[in-house]
Protein backbone atom coordinates (compact mmCIF):
# COMPACT_ATOMS: atom_id res chain seq x y z
CA UNK A 1 0.00 0.00 0.00
CA UNK A 2 1.39 3.41 -0.91
CA UNK A 3 1.51 6.08 1.81
CA UNK A 4 -1.58 8.24 1.82
CA UNK A 5 -0.94 11.85 0.84
CA UNK A 6 -1.48 14.49 3.46
CA UNK A 7 -3.22 17.74 2.72
CA UNK A 8 -3.73 20.82 4.82
CA UNK A 9 -6.63 21.86 2.66
CA UNK A 10 -8.52 18.58 2.64
CA UNK A 11 -7.17 16.02 5.13
CA UNK A 12 -9.49 13.26 4.05
CA UNK A 13 -11.18 14.53 0.91
CA UNK A 14 -11.46 11.68 -1.63
CA UNK A 15 -10.29 13.90 -4.50
CA UNK A 16 -7.00 14.34 -2.63
CA UNK A 17 -6.41 10.59 -2.13
CA UNK A 18 -7.89 9.13 -5.32
CA UNK A 19 -6.21 5.88 -6.23
CA UNK A 20 -3.90 6.03 -3.21
CA UNK A 21 -4.91 2.65 -1.75
CA UNK A 22 -3.19 0.08 -3.92
CA UNK A 23 -4.51 -3.48 -4.14
CA UNK A 24 -1.73 -5.80 -5.45
CA UNK A 25 -2.92 -8.32 -8.02
CA UNK A 26 -1.20 -11.26 -6.27
CA UNK A 27 -3.27 -10.97 -3.09
CA UNK A 28 -5.91 -13.65 -2.41
CA UNK A 29 -9.47 -12.46 -2.97
CA UNK A 30 -10.30 -12.10 0.72
CA UNK A 31 -7.34 -9.78 1.29
CA UNK A 32 -8.39 -7.77 -1.74
CA UNK A 33 -11.91 -7.59 -0.32
CA UNK A 34 -10.48 -6.18 2.92
CA UNK A 35 -8.56 -3.52 0.96
CA UNK A 36 -11.77 -2.52 -0.81
CA UNK A 37 -13.76 -2.50 2.44
CA UNK A 38 -14.50 0.95 3.84
CA UNK A 39 -16.42 3.14 1.39
CA UNK A 40 -19.63 1.18 1.98
CA UNK A 41 -19.17 1.60 5.72
CA UNK A 42 -18.87 5.38 5.41
CA UNK A 43 -22.04 5.45 3.36
CA UNK A 44 -23.88 3.15 5.76
CA UNK A 45 -23.75 5.59 8.69
CA UNK A 46 -26.24 7.79 6.87
CA UNK A 47 -28.70 4.91 7.12
CA UNK A 48 -28.59 4.75 10.92
CA UNK A 49 -28.57 8.44 11.91
CA UNK A 50 -30.93 10.00 14.53
CA UNK A 51 -33.58 10.56 11.86
CA UNK A 52 -33.81 6.81 11.35
CA UNK A 53 -34.02 6.33 15.10
CA UNK A 54 -37.05 8.64 15.31
CA UNK A 55 -39.05 6.83 12.61
CA UNK A 56 -38.06 3.33 13.77
CA UNK A 57 -38.93 4.03 17.42
CA UNK A 58 -42.36 5.42 16.52
CA UNK A 59 -43.05 2.53 14.13
CA UNK A 60 -42.10 -0.08 16.73
CA UNK A 61 -44.03 1.61 19.53
CA UNK A 62 -47.24 2.07 17.56
CA UNK A 63 -47.34 -1.00 15.35
CA UNK A 64 -45.03 -3.54 16.95
CA UNK A 65 -43.09 -5.68 14.49
CA UNK A 66 -45.51 -5.13 11.60
CA UNK A 67 -43.33 -2.62 9.71
CA UNK A 68 -40.06 -4.53 9.86
CA UNK A 69 -40.52 -5.52 6.22
CA UNK A 70 -40.48 -1.81 5.31
CA UNK A 71 -37.02 -1.49 6.89
CA UNK A 72 -35.92 -4.53 4.87
CA UNK A 73 -37.30 -3.33 1.52
CA UNK A 74 -35.96 0.21 2.05
CA UNK A 75 -32.51 -1.20 2.76
CA UNK A 76 -32.62 -3.39 -0.36
CA UNK A 77 -33.54 -0.31 -2.44
CA UNK A 78 -30.63 1.54 -0.84
CA UNK A 79 -28.25 -1.28 -1.76
CA UNK A 80 -29.32 -1.09 -5.41
CA UNK A 81 -28.81 2.68 -5.58
CA UNK A 82 -25.48 2.67 -3.74
CA UNK A 83 -24.18 -0.10 -6.01
CA UNK A 84 -25.10 2.09 -8.99
CA UNK A 85 -23.24 5.03 -7.44
CA UNK A 86 -20.15 2.87 -6.90
CA UNK A 87 -20.42 1.52 -10.46
CA UNK A 88 -20.51 5.06 -11.83
CA UNK A 89 -17.39 6.12 -9.94
CA UNK A 90 -15.34 3.04 -10.81
CA UNK A 91 -16.36 2.83 -14.49
CA UNK A 92 -15.88 6.52 -15.31
CA UNK A 93 -13.29 7.64 -12.76
CA UNK A 94 -15.56 10.56 -11.96
CA UNK A 95 -18.23 11.16 -9.37
CA UNK A 96 -21.91 12.03 -9.75
CA UNK A 97 -21.38 15.72 -8.96
CA UNK A 98 -18.62 16.12 -11.56
CA UNK A 99 -20.63 14.38 -14.26
CA UNK A 100 -23.74 16.42 -13.45
CA UNK A 101 -21.71 19.62 -13.75
CA UNK A 102 -20.32 18.63 -17.16
CA UNK A 103 -23.43 17.04 -18.69
CA UNK A 104 -26.11 19.50 -17.62
CA UNK A 105 -26.55 23.21 -18.22
CA UNK A 106 -24.87 25.49 -15.67
CA UNK A 107 -28.21 26.57 -14.19
CA UNK A 108 -29.34 22.96 -13.75
CA UNK A 109 -26.02 22.05 -12.16
CA UNK A 110 -26.27 24.95 -9.70
CA UNK A 111 -29.80 23.89 -8.73
CA UNK A 112 -28.57 20.33 -8.15
CA UNK A 113 -25.72 21.68 -6.04
CA UNK A 114 -28.11 23.79 -3.97
CA UNK A 115 -30.43 20.84 -3.35
CA UNK A 116 -27.51 18.61 -2.39
CA UNK A 117 -26.25 21.22 0.09
CA UNK A 118 -29.73 21.49 1.61
CA UNK A 119 -29.81 17.72 2.07
CA UNK A 120 -26.45 17.77 3.87
CA UNK A 121 -27.58 20.58 6.18
CA UNK A 122 -30.89 18.78 6.86
CA UNK A 123 -29.02 15.60 7.70
CA UNK A 124 -26.63 17.55 9.91
CA UNK A 125 -29.62 19.08 11.70
CA UNK A 126 -30.69 15.56 12.68
CA UNK A 127 -27.13 14.84 13.85
CA UNK A 128 -27.07 18.01 15.96
CA UNK A 129 -30.39 17.15 17.59
CA UNK A 130 -29.41 13.53 18.19
CA UNK A 131 -26.03 14.43 19.69
CA UNK A 132 -27.54 17.24 21.80
CA UNK A 133 -30.13 14.83 23.16
CA UNK A 134 -27.41 12.27 23.88
CA UNK A 135 -25.45 14.92 25.84
CA UNK A 136 -28.60 15.67 27.84
CA UNK A 137 -29.33 12.01 28.56
CA UNK A 138 -25.75 11.11 29.49
CA UNK A 139 -24.58 14.23 31.30
CA UNK A 140 -27.76 16.04 32.31
CA UNK A 141 -27.05 19.26 30.39
CA UNK A 142 -29.89 21.27 28.88
CA UNK A 143 -30.73 20.86 25.19
CA UNK A 144 -29.45 24.36 24.23
CA UNK A 145 -26.12 23.54 25.92
CA UNK A 146 -26.08 20.18 24.14
CA UNK A 147 -26.64 21.90 20.80
CA UNK A 148 -23.74 24.28 21.54
CA UNK A 149 -21.47 21.34 22.44
CA UNK A 150 -22.02 19.78 19.02
CA UNK A 151 -19.97 22.60 17.50
CA UNK A 152 -16.90 21.04 19.11
CA UNK A 153 -16.84 18.21 16.59
CA UNK A 154 -15.07 20.62 14.22
CA UNK A 155 -11.96 19.98 16.33
CA UNK A 156 -12.34 16.25 15.65
CA UNK A 157 -12.20 16.96 11.93
CA UNK A 158 -9.20 19.26 12.39
CA UNK A 159 -7.46 16.58 14.45
CA UNK A 160 -7.66 14.14 11.53
CA UNK A 161 -5.70 16.48 9.24
CA UNK A 162 -3.16 14.45 7.30
CA UNK A 163 -4.19 11.15 8.91
CA UNK A 164 -5.31 9.49 5.69
CA UNK A 165 -8.57 8.10 4.42
CA UNK A 166 -8.10 4.65 5.96
CA UNK A 167 -7.88 6.24 9.42
CA UNK A 168 -11.27 7.86 8.91
CA UNK A 169 -12.72 4.51 7.78
CA UNK A 170 -11.31 2.87 10.93
CA UNK A 171 -12.91 5.51 13.17
CA UNK A 172 -16.26 5.07 11.46
CA UNK A 173 -15.96 1.29 11.95
CA UNK A 174 -15.42 1.87 15.66
CA UNK A 175 -18.46 4.15 15.94
CA UNK A 176 -20.71 1.81 13.95
CA UNK A 177 -19.48 -1.10 16.05
CA UNK A 178 -20.42 0.89 19.16
CA UNK A 179 -23.96 1.43 17.86
CA UNK A 180 -24.31 -2.25 17.04
CA UNK A 181 -22.98 -3.38 20.42
CA UNK A 182 -25.37 -1.04 22.25
CA UNK A 183 -28.36 -2.60 20.54
CA UNK A 184 -27.11 -6.14 21.08
CA UNK A 185 -27.08 -5.31 24.80
CA UNK A 186 -30.60 -3.90 24.63
CA UNK A 187 -31.97 -6.88 22.71
CA UNK A 188 -30.41 -9.25 25.24
CA UNK A 189 -31.92 -7.35 28.17
CA UNK A 190 -35.41 -6.92 26.66
CA UNK A 191 -35.80 -10.35 25.05
CA UNK A 192 -38.08 -9.86 22.01
CA UNK A 193 -40.46 -12.45 20.58
CA UNK A 194 -38.22 -13.77 17.81
CA UNK A 195 -41.08 -15.58 16.09
CA UNK A 196 -42.99 -12.32 15.78
CA UNK A 197 -39.80 -10.60 14.62
CA UNK A 198 -39.40 -13.13 11.78
CA UNK A 199 -43.07 -12.67 10.80
CA UNK A 200 -42.57 -8.90 10.70
CA UNK A 201 -40.05 -9.25 7.87
CA UNK A 202 -42.68 -10.82 5.59
CA UNK A 203 -44.12 -8.12 3.26
CA UNK A 204 -47.78 -7.39 3.93
CA UNK A 205 -50.07 -4.95 2.16
CA UNK A 206 -52.52 -5.34 5.02
CA UNK A 207 -49.93 -3.90 7.44
CA UNK A 208 -49.93 -0.60 5.53
CA UNK A 209 -53.56 -0.59 4.41
CA UNK A 210 -54.51 2.38 6.60
CA UNK A 211 -53.16 5.92 6.61
CA UNK A 212 -51.16 5.89 9.84
CA UNK A 213 -48.91 2.87 9.19
CA UNK A 214 -48.53 3.90 5.54
CA UNK A 215 -47.39 7.35 6.65
CA UNK A 216 -44.80 5.83 8.96
CA UNK A 217 -43.70 3.33 6.30
CA UNK A 218 -43.00 6.15 3.86
CA UNK A 219 -41.27 8.04 6.66
CA UNK A 220 -38.95 5.07 7.15
CA UNK A 221 -38.28 5.03 3.40
CA UNK A 222 -37.55 8.76 3.34
CA UNK A 223 -35.23 8.48 6.36
CA UNK A 224 -33.37 5.48 4.95
CA UNK A 225 -32.04 6.65 1.59
CA UNK A 226 -29.93 9.82 1.83
CA UNK A 227 -29.48 11.77 -1.43
CA UNK A 228 -25.98 13.06 -0.66
CA UNK A 229 -24.82 9.48 -0.04
CA UNK A 230 -25.15 8.83 -3.77
CA UNK A 231 -22.70 11.67 -4.52
CA UNK A 232 -20.42 10.52 -1.71
CA UNK A 233 -20.22 6.86 -2.71
CA UNK A 234 -19.46 7.62 -6.36
CA UNK A 235 -16.41 9.55 -5.17
CA UNK A 236 -14.94 7.55 -2.28
CA UNK A 237 -14.78 4.30 -4.26
CA UNK A 238 -12.09 6.03 -6.29
CA UNK A 239 -9.70 5.95 -3.32
CA UNK A 240 -8.75 2.46 -4.49
CA UNK A 241 -6.28 2.23 -7.37
CA UNK A 242 -7.93 0.58 -10.38
CA UNK A 243 -6.70 0.26 -13.97
CA UNK A 244 -7.92 -1.50 -17.09
CA UNK A 245 -11.21 -3.22 -17.81
CA UNK A 246 -10.32 -6.34 -15.80
CA UNK A 247 -9.26 -4.23 -12.81
CA UNK A 248 -12.48 -2.26 -12.93
CA UNK A 249 -14.54 -5.44 -13.17
CA UNK A 250 -12.82 -6.89 -10.11
CA UNK A 251 -13.22 -3.57 -8.27
CA UNK A 252 -16.96 -3.60 -9.03
CA UNK A 253 -17.33 -7.09 -7.60
CA UNK A 254 -15.36 -6.34 -4.43
CA UNK A 255 -17.08 -2.98 -3.95
CA UNK A 256 -20.44 -4.71 -4.30
CA UNK A 257 -19.46 -7.02 -1.43
CA UNK A 258 -18.43 -4.02 0.66
CA UNK A 259 -21.70 -2.22 -0.07
CA UNK A 260 -23.96 -5.20 0.62
CA UNK A 261 -22.18 -6.10 3.88
CA UNK A 262 -22.10 -2.50 5.15
CA UNK A 263 -25.72 -1.71 4.32
CA UNK A 264 -26.67 -5.13 5.64
CA UNK A 265 -25.18 -4.05 8.97
CA UNK A 266 -27.18 -0.81 8.78
CA UNK A 267 -30.30 -2.90 8.10
CA UNK A 268 -29.66 -5.00 11.21
CA UNK A 269 -29.18 -1.90 13.37
CA UNK A 270 -32.33 -0.19 12.04
CA UNK A 271 -34.28 -3.40 12.53
CA UNK A 272 -32.87 -3.66 16.06
CA UNK A 273 -34.08 -0.14 16.88
CA UNK A 274 -37.59 -1.04 15.73
CA UNK A 275 -37.49 -4.41 17.53
CA UNK A 276 -36.38 -2.79 20.79
CA UNK A 277 -39.21 -0.24 20.53
CA UNK A 278 -41.75 -2.94 19.64
CA UNK A 279 -40.68 -5.22 22.50
CA UNK A 280 -40.20 -2.58 25.18
CA UNK A 281 -43.11 -0.29 24.37
CA UNK A 282 -45.75 -1.86 22.11
CA UNK A 283 -45.44 -5.16 23.94
CA UNK A 284 -46.14 -3.46 27.28
CA UNK A 285 -49.03 -1.33 26.07
CA UNK A 286 -47.02 1.87 25.57
CA UNK A 287 -48.07 2.59 21.98
CA UNK A 288 -47.65 6.35 22.35
CA UNK A 289 -43.85 6.55 22.44
CA UNK A 290 -42.78 8.65 19.46
CA UNK A 291 -39.92 10.62 20.99
CA UNK A 292 -36.32 9.50 21.45
CA UNK A 293 -36.13 11.14 24.88
CA UNK A 294 -39.26 9.35 26.07
CA UNK A 295 -37.85 6.06 24.79
CA UNK A 296 -34.72 6.56 26.91
CA UNK A 297 -36.73 7.32 30.05
CA UNK A 298 -38.94 4.26 29.68
CA UNK A 299 -36.27 1.70 28.78
CA UNK A 300 -34.77 1.37 32.27
CA UNK A 301 -38.00 0.53 34.18
CA UNK A 302 -39.19 -1.82 31.42
CA UNK A 303 -35.84 -3.63 31.03
CA UNK A 304 -35.34 -3.69 34.79
CA UNK A 305 -31.89 -2.09 34.59
CA UNK A 306 -30.36 1.28 33.69
CA UNK A 307 -27.84 -0.49 31.44
CA UNK A 308 -30.38 -0.59 28.58
CA UNK A 309 -31.01 3.15 28.80
CA UNK A 310 -27.31 4.00 29.02
CA UNK A 311 -26.54 1.78 26.02
CA UNK A 312 -29.35 3.56 24.16
CA UNK A 313 -27.85 7.00 24.86
CA UNK A 314 -24.30 5.91 23.96
CA UNK A 315 -25.54 4.44 20.68
CA UNK A 316 -27.40 7.67 19.91
CA UNK A 317 -24.25 9.70 20.51
CA UNK A 318 -22.17 7.39 18.31
CA UNK A 319 -24.83 7.67 15.61
CA UNK A 320 -24.61 11.46 15.54
CA UNK A 321 -20.83 11.54 15.62
CA UNK A 322 -20.31 8.96 12.89
CA UNK A 323 -22.46 11.01 10.52
CA UNK A 324 -20.27 14.04 11.27
CA UNK A 325 -17.37 12.65 9.26
CA UNK A 326 -19.38 11.43 6.30
CA UNK A 327 -21.32 14.70 6.11
CA UNK A 328 -18.05 16.61 5.91
CA UNK A 329 -16.65 14.37 3.18
CA UNK A 330 -19.92 14.53 1.21
CA UNK A 331 -19.85 18.32 1.44
CA UNK A 332 -16.32 18.37 0.05
CA UNK A 333 -17.28 16.04 -2.80
CA UNK A 334 -20.33 18.10 -3.76
CA UNK A 335 -18.61 21.48 -3.54
CA UNK A 336 -15.59 20.29 -5.51
CA UNK A 337 -17.69 18.42 -8.07
CA UNK A 338 -20.25 21.11 -8.85
CA UNK A 339 -18.21 24.28 -8.25
CA UNK A 340 -14.57 23.12 -8.57
CA UNK A 341 -14.10 24.76 -5.18
CA UNK A 342 -11.90 23.38 -2.40
CA UNK A 343 -11.77 24.71 1.14
CA UNK A 344 -10.17 23.20 4.26
CA UNK A 345 -12.22 20.36 5.68
CA UNK A 346 -12.52 22.00 9.10
CA UNK A 347 -13.92 25.14 7.45
CA UNK A 348 -16.39 23.04 5.50
CA UNK A 349 -17.43 21.34 8.74
CA UNK A 350 -17.77 24.68 10.54
CA UNK A 351 -20.02 26.11 7.82
CA UNK A 352 -22.29 23.06 7.66
CA UNK A 353 -22.54 22.70 11.43
CA UNK A 354 -23.15 26.43 11.83
CA UNK A 355 -26.06 26.33 9.39
CA UNK A 356 -27.52 23.32 11.21
CA UNK A 357 -27.01 24.66 14.73
CA UNK A 358 -28.98 27.87 14.13
CA UNK A 359 -32.41 26.22 13.47
CA UNK A 360 -31.67 23.56 16.10
CA UNK A 361 -30.87 26.15 18.76
CA UNK A 362 -33.87 28.32 17.90
CA UNK A 363 -36.12 25.25 17.91
CA UNK A 364 -35.06 23.92 21.33
CA UNK A 365 -35.07 27.44 22.79
CA UNK A 366 -38.61 28.20 21.63
CA UNK A 367 -40.28 24.76 21.74
CA UNK A 368 -38.24 23.03 24.43
CA UNK A 369 -37.79 19.24 24.45
CA UNK A 370 -40.57 18.63 21.93
CA UNK A 371 -38.46 20.44 19.30
CA UNK A 372 -36.26 17.35 18.92
CA UNK A 373 -39.05 15.12 17.60
CA UNK A 374 -40.64 17.78 15.40
CA UNK A 375 -37.39 19.00 13.87
CA UNK A 376 -36.19 15.44 13.26
CA UNK A 377 -39.37 14.73 11.27
CA UNK A 378 -38.99 18.00 9.37
CA UNK A 379 -35.40 17.17 8.45
CA UNK A 380 -36.48 13.80 7.04
CA UNK A 381 -39.20 15.45 4.95
CA UNK A 382 -36.62 17.82 3.48
CA UNK A 383 -34.35 14.87 2.67
CA UNK A 384 -37.21 13.02 1.00
CA UNK A 385 -37.80 15.95 -1.33
CA UNK A 386 -34.16 15.96 -2.46
CA UNK A 387 -33.83 12.26 -3.22
CA UNK A 388 -35.35 12.06 -6.74
CA UNK A 389 -33.07 14.90 -7.89
CA UNK A 390 -30.02 12.76 -7.09
CA UNK A 391 -31.54 9.47 -8.24
CA UNK A 392 -32.49 10.65 -11.74
CA UNK A 393 -29.00 11.64 -12.97
CA UNK A 394 -27.46 8.57 -11.30
CA UNK A 395 -29.78 6.13 -13.08
CA UNK A 396 -29.57 8.07 -16.34
CA UNK A 397 -25.75 8.21 -16.37
CA UNK A 398 -25.27 4.54 -15.47
CA UNK A 399 -27.67 3.59 -18.29
CA UNK A 400 -25.69 5.47 -20.99
CA UNK A 401 -23.36 3.19 -22.95
CA UNK A 402 -21.29 6.08 -24.33
CA UNK A 403 -20.36 7.00 -20.76
CA UNK A 404 -20.21 3.61 -19.03
CA UNK A 405 -18.98 1.42 -21.89
CA UNK A 406 -19.15 -2.28 -21.05
CA UNK A 407 -20.18 -1.41 -17.48
CA UNK A 408 -23.51 0.11 -18.52
CA UNK A 409 -26.59 -1.06 -16.64
CA UNK A 410 -28.15 -4.22 -17.99
CA UNK A 411 -31.79 -3.95 -19.01
CA UNK A 412 -33.10 -5.69 -15.84
CA UNK A 413 -30.97 -3.46 -13.58
CA UNK A 414 -32.13 -0.32 -15.41
CA UNK A 415 -35.75 -1.47 -15.14
CA UNK A 416 -35.44 -2.05 -11.38
CA UNK A 417 -33.68 1.29 -10.90
CA UNK A 418 -36.32 3.29 -12.81
CA UNK A 419 -39.08 1.44 -10.98
CA UNK A 420 -37.46 2.45 -7.67
CA UNK A 421 -37.29 6.04 -8.92
CA UNK A 422 -41.02 6.08 -9.68
CA UNK A 423 -42.04 4.37 -6.43
CA UNK A 424 -39.77 6.46 -4.18
CA UNK A 425 -40.72 9.70 -5.92
CA UNK A 426 -44.43 8.94 -5.58
CA UNK A 427 -43.99 7.89 -1.94
CA UNK A 428 -42.06 11.04 -1.08
CA UNK A 429 -44.62 13.27 -2.79
CA UNK A 430 -47.35 11.59 -0.76
CA UNK A 431 -45.33 12.02 2.46
CA UNK A 432 -44.76 15.73 1.85
CA UNK A 433 -48.44 16.19 0.97
CA UNK A 434 -49.44 14.52 4.23
CA UNK A 435 -47.07 16.60 6.32
CA UNK A 436 -48.31 19.85 4.85
CA UNK A 437 -51.96 18.83 4.81
CA UNK A 438 -52.24 18.72 1.03
CA UNK A 439 -53.65 15.20 0.89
Amino acid sequence: MLPLPTSATAPFCPSEVAGSIVVPAHLPWWKKALRFAGPGLLVSVGYMDPGNWATDIEAGSRFGYRLLFVVLLSSLAAIVLQCLAARLGIATGRDLAQLSRDRYATTVGRIQWGLAEISIISCDLAEVLGSALAFKLLFGVSLPVGVALTALDTFLVLGLQGRGFRRVEAIILGLVGTIGLCFVVQLFLIGPDWGAVAAGFVPSLHAVSTTEPLYLAIGILGATIMPHNLYLHSSIVQTRAVSGASGKLEALRLTRIDTICSLGLALLINAAILVVAASAFHGTGRTDVADIGDAYKLLAPIAGTTVAAIAFAIGLFASGQSSTFTGTIAGQVIMDGFLRLKIPCWQRRLITRGLAIVPAFIGVWVMGDRAVGELLVASQVVLSVQLPFAMYPLIRFTSQRDLMGEFVNTRPVALVAWLLFVVISAANVWLVAQVFGLA
